[in-house]
């Protein structure tokens, strides 16, 4: 089993509160940051492991890749494990 960093899109799962200046950004009820908006255009400011581009937003997750061993030593001739 390896651990491997992945970037997955979230954008679907983001709920807005909008406020006076910004917008308050959650998933899953945990605030993940603000969008700000302005004459100028919209930036966001998100926590670490959270990253906008263009319209999307994405989370860096860790995850695991591989078979998952559960049995290392085997007596494979008496049929144990």
């Amino acid at each position: 089993m390896v651990l491997e960093n992945k970037r997955i899109e979230i954008t679907d799962r983001v709920i807005g509160k909008l406020g006076e200046e910004k917008m308050e950004l959650y998933v899953e009820n945990e605030p993940i940051g603000y969008m700000m908006y302005s004459n100028q255009g919209n930036s966001f400011e998100l926590k670490t492991g959270y990253n906008a581009e263009g319209n999307r937003i994405y989370q860096d997750v860790v995850v695991t890749t591989g078979t998952d061993e559960k049995y290392v030593d085997c007596d494979e001739e008496n049929g144990w494990c």
